[in-house]
């Protein structure tokens, strides 16, 4: 009875809890938050402070893949293989359980589990895997009972008061001592103290290697600097010594020593104001990847481009190709500021000469040259910025044209070089004799060799079109033709050489030879930028016009082309006693026999097709009649329809 009353007492306590101490936490691990949303599961946490989380698997995934790997753990017939067990009645495969007979097999697995015994592997096992755990569980209670030991022994004892006791009717007086602190209030503070002055430790250590780190760059920096002064002389680049800096005393018997030095990289004949830019110093501090400086680089390049315009209204345009180089070693930073300084000082130059150019016309703008070299051409001179045109590839949609861009920009340089030999030349004769030499006779001996070369290419290239004509005519008509055609007769040594000669020497040439019937030939010779002479047997001509050459190589074919029909006539006509002669007056070739005047006309139309008519001539009436007409779609050729021609006449006949 009265262990009912205290039970009753206890659940009656229980109730008069309050509701929090009511609350009870499953012991499964939480796997929603209150949205009902999965929780993810936290793998790990980076440096960084990114979060790793479990990924999430696909329940279907997951089931697909753990039945690949019952088949490939344990064979693809393994359900067969149980089944077959099953059916033989092996005892170590689990059987399907009668309902009848659940209590009995239920009994018979329990006495088989109590029989069931740990053999010595099986506990070895068992032990190797326990006593690690033990240890680890062993040396976290021996840390403990050190830290608890540590704890109480900080608390010191409380002396005993030194005073001694007086009588009660003396005054007597009361000590209070201060209380002993509470240790673990004793241990922060104390953590506190030796976390402040290893803070302040730690920040003056880092003072000290921050000064030692730039006093070894500062040594490294100043090494570096000297070196790389050395490597500039030993390439070969200017050195010249720096100015005083400002606020430098001047006056008389200061010490006017220049303390530094810069790198000259411009040319040495080149402009006063393009040699004080042409100028770099070396690095004093630290720099991201420039080893020298240049303070009036502008970072632009020269780009020629040429645009052509043909017989269709298309245009073709190409420029030069821009080497880029990484300015990130000493040697090509100089190469490339010193490229980029004698580009603008040659836009400078060809500003200057494009007003005054004899032949073509020029637009000039404060970064952009557009000149008319030619019928159809533009040849145009354009600052671009450096970074970009790195950054993108030159065009390069003609690669004739390109090339052509690519000779006219390296042969500017050359022309600049030759100028400024030119002027160092008239310096230094001024210099040793009374009377200065005449100035350079050419207004612009820059531009004026890329302008005549310019007219010159397509100047040639009309010609060659118009006795490529003349060819393809003449094979088309079944007289057999070559064309030999060479601009340029020079060799490359010479070629360089005009271009530095003077205005008079500068001109190139070349010929063409036209052979017609494997018998005559036709030679016309041409020299820069637009002169041209043909090479007859009887004399030579020269020609000022296209319409002109046309009409000459119309004149020339068509005698060659009536001698031919002669010399066929005589051929066929030899039984009959003919007589053939070419009519030159009135262009055309007779021949006569025996009741019979025939006459042959030779005419090219404005592609210098062939055509010709055959007449006979009537005796009675004096009248000529047409007897047939070659055309260029013809079948045969031009001597083979006059023998048929011939043929059918004298049958005729």
């Amino acid at each position: 009875m009265s262990s009912t009353t205290q039970i009753d007492s206890d659940v009656a306590v229980m109730m008069e809890q309050p509701s929090w101490k009511k609350t009870k936490l499953s012991l499964e691990r939480p796997y929603k938050d209150d949205k009902g949303e999965r929780i993810p599961i936290l793998l790990d946490i980076a440096p960084d402070g990114v979060q790793v989380f479990e990924p999430q698997q696909d329940p279907t995934k997951l089931l697909g893949e753990n039945l690949r790997r019952i088949f490939i753990e344990r064979g693809v017939d393994f359900f067969e293989r149980q089944d077959t067990l099953r059916a033989t009645g092996d005892l170590s495969i689990p059987q399907a359980l009668d309902t009848k007979d659940d209590k009995v097999e239920s009994d018979q697995q329990e006495e088989g589990v109590s029989k069931a015994h740990m053999n010595p592997e099986e506990l070895f096992k068992m032990r190797m895997e326990i006593m690690p755990q033990l240890f680890t569980a062993l040396g976290e209670m021996t840390h403990a009972r050190e830290l608890l030991s540590l704890l109480l022994a900080s608390s010191a004892p409380t002396d005993p008061s030194p005073v001694p006791a007086l009588p009660s009717s003396t005054l007597t007086a009361s000590i209070v001592t201060k209380p002993s602190p509470i240790p673990s209030v004793d241990a922060f503070n104390a953590q506190l103290t030796i976390g402040g002055k290893d803070e302040a430790l730690r920040k003056a250590s880092s003072i000290f290697k921050a000064a030692a780190n730039n006093l070894e760059r500062s040594r490294l920096r100043g090494q570096r600097y000297w070196v790389d002064a050395l490597k500039t002389r030993r390439a070969n680049w200017g050195l010249v010594p720096a100015p005083l800096p400002f606020g430098a005393p001047t006056g008389k018997g200061a010490d006017k020593t220049s303390k530094d030095f810069f790198v000259s990289f411009g040319l040495e004949e080149s402009p006063a104001h393009f040699r004080r830019r042409a100028v770099g110093h070396m690095t004093t501090y630290e720099t991201a990847s420039h080893v020298l400086v240049f303070p009036h680089r502008q970072r632009v390049r020269l780009q020629v481009s040429l645009i052509l315009t043909d017989s269709n209204g298309l245009l073709r345009t190409a420029s030069n190709s821009i080497t880029s180089l990484s300015d990130a070693s000493l040697e090509d930073s100089l190469k490339i500021a010193q490229r980029e300084m004698v580009e603008e000082e040659l836009f400078s130059v060809l500003i200057k000469e494009a007003s005054t150019l004899p032949t073509a016309s020029a637009r000039v703008a404060e970064r952009l040259i557009v000149i008319d070299a030619a019928q159809g051409m533009e040849l145009k001179f354009e600052l671009v910025d450096g970074d970009t045109v790195n950054a993108q590839e030159s065009n390069k949609s003609d690669e004739r044209l390109s090339a052509t861009c690519n000779l006219i920009y390296f042969a500017l340089q050359g022309l600049l070089l030759s100028l400024h030999a030119s002027q160092k030349y008239q310096r230094l004769s001024s210099a040793n004799t009374q009377h200065p030499p005449s100035v350079f006779p050419n207004k612009a001996p820059l531009l004026q060799p890329i302008i005549d070369l310019l007219q010159y290419q397509v100047f040639c290239d009309r010609i060659r079109v118009e006795l490529d004509k003349m060819v393809s005519a003449l094979l088309k008509a079944g007289v057999p033709s070559s064309l030999r055609f060479n601009a340029v007769g020079e060799s490359g040594h010479q070629l360089v050489e005009h271009f530095v000669a003077n205005e008079t020497a500068r001109r190139i040439g070349g010929e063409a030879l036209l052979r017609i019937d494997v018998r005559q030939t036709l030679r016309l010779t041409f020299l820069s930028p637009s002169s041209l002479t043909a090479h007859l047997p009887q004399a030579t001509l020269p020609i000022a016009s296209i319409p002109q050459l046309v009409q000459l190589l119309s004149d020339e074919v068509e005698r060659c082309l009536l001698n031919r029909l002669c010399e066929v006539g005589l051929q066929v006509c030899e039984r009959v006693g003919a007589t053939w002669f070419v009519d030159f007056v009135s262009g055309k070739a007779v021949g006569r026999w025996e009741g019979n005047i025939l006459n042959f006309r030779v005419i090219f139309d404005k592609d210098f097709a062939i055509h010709s008519s055959a007449y006979r001539l009537n005796r009675a009436s004096h009248q000529l009649s047409l007897l047939e007409t070659y055309t260029p779609e013809t079948s045969v050729s031009l001597v083979a329809w006059l023998q048929e021609l011939l043929e059918k006449t004298i049958l005729e006949s």
